[in-house]
């Protein structure tokens, strides 16, 4: 066993442990109830049975030893610090060094002023336009702002925020207040942004059981979909469709705080591109604009700085982190608050469960009955949430229903609970109060419950 364990180690924690080695150093000892089955394995056969601060970076808990040295290989390529690399692939504009540094232990990074007044969070930028729905890239600053540059070049600008707080009260009395987050760039090292720029902040998303979603069938996400609500919930999810850079065909979306993305690998080349500047067979062209001339001379011109190797080895290292196993299920808070969760609405976008297809290239993936509790579909979340910018088919105020699964363990692993597309919620309560729209009945009923019952749902949410 010792053996057994060492090697896990030395593959950088890849490996989930077996059930007998649940007390092996760093991780914790999880009790299984007598039916599994029904709530702990939120990812199926892939569960992972940790709950430390490693938590968000395991294998899928089936993963045949075979493939833990590919992981390991996708791990090192995602932890790197490409601005240190002796070939320099970093572009000279950037929002980080690497994808870690943004993605803390496979998590979530620190966002807003925790750090001070300069926010670390990307800003998505965009201009509208009669032609394009989604409309176009800012003229001077591109799809995003970069926040670092190297030397000589200076960075795009950085992003300040401010808070007001807003005050409310349960039914009972109990008094609440949010924060409503006020965006500001300053220091634009290239001029002004465009008067119309539509501005959408975004915080890191977590990254364990992107495999599994990847691997949910599109006609099971599109049964769920319910366009003109015409079962008369007020629910009324839909698809957003965007653009493949493999077949320049419109296909169904399923990654990003707004389902932007259709694949794994284009999320990873997008995010190569646009957060560190380096350049990949899917986006050839640099993030540079025509308008930063700076930028654009220190661009290699030898081609893309990735190979499709590295490409698809970190997509893959994505593919295979797997999901942490629910916690405390039979408690009777935790069940109670289940069903206050189905009571109050909310299971109608963040679906329970699905059932995976065939994934043959990791047969791992294939036919996992899983709980991520999300519908991976565009839900109108009102003015509330609203950031005013469209995204391929989604609106300025429509958001992909986030999955919920490993949200207990965030503070365990990141140290920090911040929830919502902007980070704006510092707990699950104030996260369901922020919703508008769609969410609004759900979290109405929410608000009409007794401290015992809202303590109870929030209980359900942490073991997750």
């Amino acid at each position: 066993m010792k053996a057994s364990w060492w090697l896990t180690a030395l593959l950088l924690t890849a490996g989930a442990p077996r059930q007998e080695d649940a007390t092996a150093p760093g991780v914790a000892a999880l009790e299984v109830p007598g039916r599994p089955d029904d709530a702990v394995l939120a990812g199926g056969g892939t569960t992972v049975f940790d709950a430390s601060h490693n938590a968000f970076g395991r294998a899928l808990g089936n993963l045949a030893p075979t493939r833990w040295f590919q992981m390991r290989e996708g791990k090192l390529l995602f932890m790197r610090d490409w601005a240190a690399h002796e070939e320099g692939l970093a572009g000279p504009l950037t929002n980080a060094a690497g994808c870690g540094a943004c993605h803390f232990k496979d998590g979530r990074g620190r966002p807003l002023p925790d750090v001070g007044p300069e926010a670390p969070l990307l800003v998505r930028l965009s201009v509208p336009a009669k032609d394009a729905p989604a409309g176009h890239h800012e003229p001077v600053y591109g799809v995003q702002l970069n926040d670092r540059g190297t030397a000589g070049v200076p960075a795009e600008g950085t992003v300040q925020v401010t808070y007001t707080d807003v005050k409310g009260k349960y039914a009972d009395g109990t008094p609440y207040t949010l924060r409503q987050p006020r965006y500001r760039i300053t220091q634009l090292g290239y001029g002004k942004l465009a008067p119309e720029v539509m501005l959408s902040p975004r915080i890191p998303s977590q990254l364990f059981g992107l495999g599994l979603l990847a691997a949910i069938p599109d006609e099971a996400i599109l049964a769920l979909a319910d366009t003109e609500d015409r079962d008369g919930d007020g629910i009324s999810g839909r698809p957003n469709r965007v653009v493949s850079v493999h077949s320049g065909k419109a296909e169904l979306g399923r990654f990003g705080w707004k389902a932007n993305q259709p694949t794994l690998e284009q999320q990873v080349a997008s995010a190569f591109s646009e957060d560190l500047g380096l350049t990949s067979p899917l986006y050839p062209e640099s993030n540079c604009t025509a308008k930063q001339e700076g930028c654009l001379s220190r661009v290699a011109a030898k081609g893309p700085a990735l190979s499709r190797h590295i490409l698809e080895r970190t997509a893959l290292y994505l593919r295979l982190i797997g999901v942490p196993a629910r916690r405390d299920v039979l408690e009777p808070a935790v069940m109670k608050g289940q069903v206050l969760f189905q009571q109050a609405g909310c299971a109608a976008c963040h679906q329970r469960e699905f059932t995976t297809g065939t994934v043959e290239d990791v047969p791992e993936l294939s036919h996992q009955r899983i709980r991520p509790y999300t519908d991976l579909l565009l839900h109108d979340m009102g003015p509330e949430l609203a950031d005013g910018r469209p995204d391929g088919e989604a609106s300025g105020t429509e958001w992909r229903t986030p999955p919920l699964w490993g949200l207990g363990l965030l503070e365990t692993v990141n140290r920090q609970v911040r929830m919502l597309h902007d980070g704006r919620a510092r707990s699950f309560e104030e996260a369901i109060l922020w919703h508008g729209g769609e969410g609004a009945r759900a979290r109405e009923r929410f608000r009409s419950l007794n401290k015992a019952e809202r303590e109870a749902l929030v209980a359900f949410l942490r073991s997750l």
